[in-house]
């Protein structure tokens, strides 16, 4: 198995919404994204796979030394030689991996956030800087579109949060902010024990509307010289908000279970976002995709 046939089943058997947005990349870019989503998943099975905290350390630690070999083109791991040829044919920074392991390892370290601003700092690690990276990828000409990509990443990892909410209190995890939950009058005995309070709904209002508000401040970032070299994010975009909705629908009774887009609605939200926007290319003058 090649490295690049490694990244692309490690990235088709997660079923992830990222998946159906690299459909629609030119192949060089494809391979770049494939690989830097699997990179992603090969430091987040560090953590969610392991119950060991010390095991778990010592393999971020390994993953770190590993992104010190691939800047120094030895790379190791069927993920870091594929990503190999990405690093330099799209400029990628070194730093942006560390910040993601070292996002990674928050989770080994706290899993409770007394604000918003502290949960901020995790979610621009594990979220923000993985689409700032995948902008590198996507190409852009126009430096707000960095705004929108930090942004857009937020608004995913707020997204998931709400998704996974009981998923990770299983865990022992919680991520909504401790001055939320007081806000609404929810106990985290509540979120561990798996029982819906009075206050629940209205928090998780108050979170999915939160989330929303990244979305629409990311979209307002995005210049439109730059939309179509960043389909792929607007087609995860369009996936993630749609989750939401759904989430929102249901009641937000996430608590007791997992609700999830099936592969059909997000191949059908993948497509009909960029008919949407071929029709809005055409309608722009001609221009010509480049990336920094």
């Amino acid at each position: 198995m090649t490295p690049d046939q490694y990244c692309q089943d490690k990235a088709a058997s997660s079923g992830s919404s990222f998946y159906y947005s690299f459909l629609f990349l030119p192949r060089h870019r494809r391979r770049a994204i494939t690989a830097l989503y699997a990179f992603c998943r090969e430091v987040d099975d560090v953590v969610d796979d392991n119950r060991t905290p010390e095991v778990s350390r010592v393999k971020l630690q390994w993953w770190k030394d590993e992104i010190d070999r691939l800047f120094d083109a030895q790379p190791q791991h069927p993920v870091t030689q594929a990503l190999q040829s990405a690093i330099t044919g799209f400029d990628l920074p070194r730093e942006y991996f560390i910040e993601i392991i070292d996002g990674m390892e928050m989770d080994l370290e706290q899993h409770r956030y007394a604000t918003f601003k502290e949960l901020s700092l995790y979610c621009y690690r594990v979220a923000s800087v993985v689409g700032l990276l995948s902008a590198e990828i996507f190409g852009y000409r126009d430096r707000h579109t960095l705004k929108y990509a930090r942004d857009l990443g937020l608004a995913f990892q707020l997204t998931n949060i709400l998704r996974d909410v009981g998923e990770d209190a299983r865990r022992g995890r919680i991520y909504l902010p401790q001055e939320d939950l007081q806000r609404f009058g929810v106990r985290e005995t509540d979120l561990l024990q798996g029982q819906e309070s009075a206050g629940f709904y209205q928090l998780m209002a108050f979170e999915a509307q939160r989330a929303r508000e990244f979305y629409q401040r990311a979209h307002a970032h995005l210049p439109d010289t730059d939309r179509r070299a960043q389909r792929a994010g607007l087609i995860m975009s369009r996936i993630y908000e749609r989750l939401l909705d759904e989430l929102e629908k249901d009641g937000f009774h996430v608590l007791t279970r997992r609700i999830n887009l099936t592969a059909l609605a997000k191949l059908w939200l993948a497509g009909t976002t960029v008919w949407h926007e071929r029709r809005r290319w055409r309608r722009a003058p001609p221009d010509r995709e480049q990336s920094r």
